[in-house]
């Protein structure tokens, strides 16, 4: 009896060591999700940016055209 006291209590370590590693890779996985939330919330306010630039340079465009042709 005492061998399966021994075996039981082995299988238990083992599969808190695996719940270990497995929250670990869960954690690395919730910090990856944030990390590209907040890239992709960066990279959005430099899209809009980018767009209001080309706006205005489309803009300028049109104007310098219109003041070519009427010379």
């Amino acid at each position: 009896m005492f061998w399966l006291y021994m075996a039981l209590e082995d299988i238990v370590i083992e599969v808190g060591r695996l719940g270990n590693w497995i929250q670990a890779v869960g954690l690395v996985v919730i910090l990856w999700v944030v990390v590209q939330a907040v890239t992709m919330f960066f990279n959005r306010r430099r899209r809009m940016l980018l767009r209001d630039i080309d706006e205005r340079l489309e803009r300028v465009e049109k104007k310098l055209d219109r003041t070519l042709r009427k010379k």
